[in-house]
């Protein structure tokens, strides 16, 4: 059984216990938490015993669950200076990672585009770009390995990893049981492959079913790009694909994003009605 749960960051609060509380006043179990909710930065310098405990102690007393921990930084960025800095900053967090209370650190392949890692760029898909993220993935994945920690990566559309043969072609390479895949209905589909929806979505799991450790559930109105509406509020067939989850035998977390948080109650429950029965 998988349960359903939010983005940390999509619910703007003063402090970690209200980010929590309007979490889980939406109904959310589980969170793919950022930093940023509780110290101010998805990569902070240090981060002491009492501010870990502060953490754990918020998410137990709510009874939720702390799934994955956010670790992105633009892996391919065309400043070789910002990559180091990014692969130091998120070394820190997979060692604090188990502290914190979660086995997960989720990555993003980034973008050749110098000021937003999740934008599309021609450069993402050269083999300089791929050489470079797969230094960067080595790195973090042997820092994983230390520190018994999964680490998650997703097929975007604007990213270098923008095809499921991509993402599986990574897995491959990197050929580590701590590295796998954050499976995103919404964020699969090529320009013009929108109409091959349910092929695409066959594709996908079965490609990297098997490889799944977070799932992601949001929408997307539009062919050729990413998703950036509400689940149910788009063209994805939600039953087709939590059906599809559910057969690959993913038990996690399915995380609901690209919301305000006035929206959660309802879209969570919409997945929730969308879900073969018993599944979540």
């Amino acid at each position: 059984m998988a349960t359903l749960g939010f983005l940390s960051p999509e619910f703007p609060a003063d402090s970690l216990l209200q980010n929590l509380d309007a979490m889980a006043a939406a109904g959310g179990v589980g969170s793919q938490f950022d930093l940023v909710n509780a110290v101010g930065t998805t990569f902070p310098m240090d981060l002491s015993a009492g501010q870990i405990k502060v953490v754990r102690d918020a998410f137990a007393e709510r009874g939720m669950v702390l799934s994955a921990l956010s670790g992105t930084y633009n892996m391919i960025d065309p400043d070789p200076r910002k990559r180091a800095v990014g692969e130091k900053s998120l070394a820190k967090l997979i060692q604090w990672a188990p502290q914190l209370g979660t086995g997960v650190v989720t990555l993003c392949t980034g973008s050749r585009d110098p000021d937003d890692m999740w934008k599309r760029h021609p450069g993402s898909d050269s083999k300089q770009a791929w050489a470079d993220l797969l230094v960067q993935v080595e790195k973090a994945v042997r820092t994983a390995e230390a520190n018994d920690i999964v680490l998650g990566v997703e097929t975007e559309v604007g990213n270098c990893v923008n095809t499921v043969r991509k993402a599986r072609k990574l897995l491959d390479q990197m050929s580590s049981p701590n590295l796998k895949i954050i499976m995103d209905g919404a964020n699969i589909f090529q320009k013009g492959e929108l109409p091959l929806m349910r092929a695409k979505l066959d594709e996908a799991f079965e490609l990297l079913g098997p490889d799944i450790v977070l799932a992601h559930a949001k929408d997307l109105d539009r062919d050729g790009e990413a998703g950036h509406v509400p689940a149910g509020l788009g063209k994805l067939d939600y039953p087709y694909y939590l059906q599809a989850l559910k057969d690959s035998g993913f038990d996690g977390t399915i995380v609901l994003h690209a919301l305000r948080p006035e929206q959660a109650a309802d879209r969570l429950n919409f997945v929730r009605n969308a879900a073969p029965s018993g599944y979540v």
